[in-house]
């Protein structure tokens, strides 16, 4: 089986979802860790910041990375979390509100060097931990280049994308990856560099049987 690690794009922490979360009335337990000393899981903060779109993202690449060394600290589960201002990050990894409201700041722009830099490094850093035989696949924007001038930078033609996510809105895409995460069947891949990255809309796709409800819609 081909080793294979998942880069996500972020939620936006500048958003209305991020206030309520980090409001100090907010109840959830979420939102309890948030305030606390340590932290809560980014992952778990992005997708409630997020909603549908990073929950299929992450439920996603949970259902099919395969890291080939998943005890290597810098390879990890093989799921990284692009920031906008500390480069890769595990969605395991402990954030606090200060840390959400700094990544609310940034400026997600290949021009801009305090996120530039970090990912740049973090990229370099993983590139050299997976081997040469591991596909990055990268569950984001392509049609843009705000990830892509970057890790192209980096990986070159191993960075791959979702072929069905050409022609797609944020929502489609959250529900895609839900669906196959579900079925357990993978997307194919193309890399980024070559790729027609415009495309148009793919027929609407049939509603999911049963979405279990997600666990930070309560805050």
């Amino acid at each position: 089986m081909t080793a294979r690690v998942f880069l996500l794009s972020p939620a936006n922490c500048g958003g209305r979802r991020a206030t309520q979360l980090m409001s100090p009335n907010a109840k959830s337990t979420l939102a309890a860790a948030l305030r606390s000393h340590d932290g809560a899981p980014l992952g778990d903060l992005f997708s409630y910041m997020s909603g549908l779109y990073f929950r299929g993202k992450l439920t996603y690449a949970r259902r099919f990375a395969q890291p080939a060394e998943p005890d290597n600290p810098p390879v990890g589960g093989g799921i990284h979390v692009i920031t906008t201002n500390a480069g890769l990050r595990s969605p395991d990894a402990l954030v606090t509100r200060a840390a959400v409201e700094a990544f609310g700041k940034g400026d997600i722009d290949a021009d801009n060097a305090s996120y530039r830099r970090p990912l740049e490094a973090s990229a370099r850093a993983l590139l050299g931990e997976v081997g040469p035989d591991c596909d990055v696949v990268l569950l984001g924007s392509i049609a843009s280049p705000k990830y892509v001038d970057v890790l192209t930078g980096i990986f070159g033609h191993r960075l791959q994308f979702p072929i069905a996510f050409v022609g797609r809105g944020d929502m489609s895409r959250g529900g895609l990856l839900l669906r196959h995460a579900s079925e357990g069947v993978e997307l194919d891949y193309i890399p980024v560099l070559g790729a027609t990255l415009h495309g148009a809309r793919p027929a609407k796709l049939p509603p999911l049987a049963r979405l279990k409800p997600s666990p930070y819609e309560k805050v």
